[in-house]
């Protein structure tokens, strides 16, 4: 056993010397070739010396010395240091083996680097860009690589690393420059004119490397896709354009050109059939750069990361919002719902939409009730813009009720008077509502039917906002807007059995509201009336009258002429008598009382007051279309003729006409009235203690 022991340890140690021996003459040409290689990398990556050829010797035994000796002699020395007879000479051998091979390594890296480099120009001669592409990518990786530490520290690394980055930036130059060339975009502007034109190379070939060159590198097509939204997309879903898209012409391009004017013209809007149509023509123009990337992956489905979201709001907002009908008859024979759902398949077989992309069938599924919202919309607007209208533009009506509607509530017959043209054109706005719910389901009629209440509803608010300063300022625009609401009120109460809501209240308040606007114009023009009866002042009236009483009586009868002329032929006569006589008496008992006031009246002042009284007398009654109508329509009338009798009258004929109270005085005045005119108009005598005794 001794002696076999000593024959394994003898051969042991025989083979240990052979791998050390083996080990140091494979180190020394390791470092013999790593000095001619860091001359190499040196010259070329540090001392920029003209270029050697000789990365074949170089790459060629770096390859040998990896592949047929240092690998097999590294394994030789981890086999030995396994075992327990391994000694510590051989264990420092093998590490400091491993960092030698290590460095052979980063040699072998460097050397391929360099060949890649070397690839790259060759490739670029022959404008192979996936090739230059993929040789970068296999570049960077080797440049970029986590686990080398020690490349990362040589002297070389920084310009190898600057090669790169210029290789790099060269490429994806190159590659945009020819994408360019292949995919021509380009905008003229001309005073009143925009052209666009978008040229596709035919070359599929080209076209594809370029493309798939470009996705693997990143490539930010965002301005291509806002040059595509806002050059073509946007102008033909917003305005009228002339589309052209050519695929035969040029043997060389597919060319999509469009013109449109820069003039705004909102109202100017495209069908949506057009838009359409351009849309799927455009897009099939653009599909011959819908190249296949891979499977999941296409030009289209870029384009839709970047517009999708835009370009179908835009389609619902500046097209399809436009597109809803205006009518019951055209949403009946509407094909919208339709078309939208074809659209949308177009958009999904282009790749530009998704099979989840549901935004426009959403919108499709709201039509009905985007129309019903539209339509009631439009009506009310429609209604609001009748509504402010000028008040004073005017038309005669006279109507009477059916049997079946008289005394329900309001008159049964309207009368003859002047109303707002106006108001015909809002009642013909509501009877064309009432027509369209003949027919339609019950949503739309209930629909309609609360339009026209929120129509009279609204009505109560917008006209006395909108023509305040009219209303309160001018006499005609009371009248006429009284007349509005209470014809408003007997067109209401006419059509009550169609299911207007709420009639009776609506009546009500359309009637009050009339009212109420115009007592407040009689109560304007009473107030300016005893405004001017301030002037009437006979506290100075000694010896005359004077000038001042009849100016001021003349002023106020002016001022009710002026009423007649705007209200005469506005109101109807039973209003129109009401008013001015109230008026009118208001005027009259002002005057009696101004005049009952003054205690002493000497006969030039009472003379005078007889003259005021005349003129009175002789022009109140034109205020009427029948003079006769003043006797009824104005209380104190026949009080003032009398008060002309009296200012004129001897003192027997005042007492004959009282004739101990049972004369015709007594319809109008009150003793006391009586007695004061006689002090003030008499002196103090035997005879006025004896008339005022009789006055009882």
């Amino acid at each position: 056993m001794s002696f076999m022991r000593e024959v394994v340890e003898l051969a042991t140690v025989n083979r240990n010397a052979d791998i050390r021996k083996n080990v140091q003459k494979l180190t020394d040409e390791i470092k013999k070739f790593q000095d001619n290689v860091r001359s190499f990398v040196n010259n070329k990556y540090v001392d920029f010396l003209p270029e050697l050829n000789e990365y074949d010797k170089y790459h060629g035994s770096c390859e040998s010395l990896f592949a047929s000796e240092t690998d097999d002699l590294l394994r030789m020395l981890e086999e030995e240091i396994k075992m327990d007879v391994a000694s510590e000479e051989l264990r420092q051998c093998h590490e400091n083996f491993q960092e030698i091979a290590q460095g052979l390594r980063v040699t072998h890296k460097i050397l391929k680097i360099d060949q890649l480099f070397s690839d790259i120009e060759l490739a670029k001669s022959t404008q192979e860009h996936l090739t230059v592409m993929n040789l970068l990518c296999e570049l960077r990786s080797l440049i970029q690589d986590p686990t080398d530490n020690i490349l990362k520290h040589l002297n070389c690394y920084e310009n190898i690393k600057i090669q790169y980055c210029q290789e790099n930036e060269s490429m994806l130059h190159n590659l945009k420059l020819k994408f360019e060339s292949l995919v021509q975009m380009t905008e003229k502007t001309f005073q009143n004119m925009k052209c666009v034109t978008v040229k596709i190379s035919k070359n599929e070939n080209e076209l594809h490397q370029i493309v798939t060159a470009l996705v693997s590198t990143k490539y930010n097509s965002r301005k291509m896709c806002e040059f595509l939204m806002e050059n073509v997309f946007r102008p033909i879903i917003t305005k009228p354009v002339s589309l052209d898209g050519d695929k035969e012409t040029d043997p060389q391009f597919v060319t999509l050109q469009l013109s449109y004017s820069l003039k705004e013209k909102d109202d100017l809007r495209p069908n949506y059939r057009t838009v359409f149509q351009h849309i799927k023509s455009a897009f099939s123009c653009l599909g011959h750069m819908n190249i296949s990337i891979s499977e999941s992956e296409c030009v289209f489905r870029i384009l839709r990361e970047y517009m999708k979201e835009t370009f179908v709001k835009l389609i619902m907002s500046e097209c399809l919002d436009y597109s809803i009908p205006d009518n019951m008859m055209e949403m009946n024979e509407s094909t919208l719902v339709d078309d939208i759902t074809e659209f949308n398949e177009f958009l999904v077989e282009m790749l530009f939409l998704s099979e989840e992309d549901r935004e426009l069938l959403e919108y499709a599924e709201k039509i009905e009730l985007l129309f019903r919202n539209r339509f009631f919309r439009n009506i009310l607007d429609n209604a609001v813009d009748i509504m402010r209208k000028d008040l004073h533009d005017m038309i005669p009506v006279a109507e009477k009720l059916g049997a079946a509607d008289a005394g329900v509530c309001g008159p049964a017959i309207f009368p003859s008077c002047m109303v707002s043209k106006s108001t015909m054109e809002l009642i013909s706005l509501m009877e064309r509502v009432l027509k369209e719910i003949e027919g339609s389901e019950t949503k739309v009629a209930q629909g309609l039917l609360s339009t026209i209440s929120i129509i009279l509803d609204r009505y109560l608010t917008e006209i006395p906002t909108y023509h305040a300063k009219l209303l309160l300022n001018i006499p005609q625009q009371t009248a006429l807007f009284h007349n509005n609401c209470m014809y408003l009120a007997f067109w209401i109460t006419k059509n009550q059995s169609k299911g207007i809501e709420t009639v009776s209240v609506m009546v009500k308040s359309l009637q009050h509201l009339g009212s109420e606007q115009f007592l407040n114009q009689i109560k304007n023009q009473r107030s300016q009336l005893m405004d001017i009866l301030k002037g009437f002042d006979l506290s100075d009236a000694v010896s005359e009258l004077g000038l001042e009483p009849f100016k001021v009586v003349r002023q106020c009868l002016r001022q009710l002429d002026l009423l007649k002329n705007v209200w005469q032929t506005i109101l109807p006569d039973v209003v129109y008598n009401k008013t001015m006589g109230n008026l009118l008496n208001e005027f009259c008992n002002e005057l009696i009382r101004r005049i009952l006031l003054v205690e002493d009246l000497p006969s030039a002042v009472s003379n005078g007051l007889v003259e005021v009284c005349t003129t009175i007398i002789e022009r109140a009654p034109s205020i009427f279309q029948d003079p006769l109508e003043i006797n009824t329509a104005v209380k104190s009338w026949g009080k003032l003729q009398q008060l002309k009798m009296i200012l004129s009258a001897s003192m027997a004929e005042i007492t004959e006409q009282w004739s101990s109270g049972k004369g015709p005085l007594t319809m109008n005045y009150k003793p006391e009235e009586i007695k004061h005119l006689i002090r003030a108009l008499f002196q103090n005598t035997n005879r006025r203690a004896i008339a005022l005794n009789s006055i009882v």
